[in-house]
């Protein structure tokens, strides 16, 4: 009993540090994978994350999916006359030899239908589909409502 508590503890103390991980997926590095609390379900969420291509071949990201979200869609922010919307973006272009962010004000995932609150400290899992590369899945971390960025230490870009 006393061996699982440790456990428990531990897997606790080191699960957020999962989600500033670099996960690889062929010649794209995925890292710092994020997302804000939620006040409820009423609202959506949204997910962010850092796509570097090292390769030669230019990528494109084409969804991603979430047991948290009935529909989790590409978006991105645009701002025109002063006037910001969030039309959906169909897919995100990863050009080769460059860094693509996912981020509060531009590109971002949009987690509609939250299918449960999103609570700081807690992770769920995205999956990311790339037309080239394919599927991958990684771990996002639920930061504050007022967080933003991932709170990962400095990762290279």
């Amino acid at each position: 009993m006393r061996h699982l508590l440790a456990f428990l503890v531990l897997s606790l103390a080191i699960s957020p540090a999962m989600a500033c991980e670099t996960v690889q997926l062929g010649s794209l590095e995925i890292s710092e994978a994020w997302s804000r609390a939620s006040i409820g379900m009423a609202r959506p969420g949204a997910f962010y994350v850092t796509i570097r291509n090292t390769g030669a071949t230019d990528d494109t990201l084409t969804a991603i999916t979430t047991p948290v979200s009935d529909k989790p869609m590409l978006h991105e922010t645009v701002v025109k006359d002063g006037v910001a919307s969030m039309p959906h973006a169909m897919a995100i272009p990863v050009p080769a030899g460059s860094t693509m962010a996912l981020e509060p004000g531009g590109y971002h995932g949009m987690l509609m239908g939250l299918t449960k609150v999103l609570k700081e400290g807690e992770e769920f899992p995205v999956t990311l589909t790339f037309r080239e590369a394919g599927h991958v899945t990684v771990p996002v971390l639920i930061r504050g409502m007022g967080a933003r960025d991932a709170g990962c230490p400095d990762i290279k870009k």
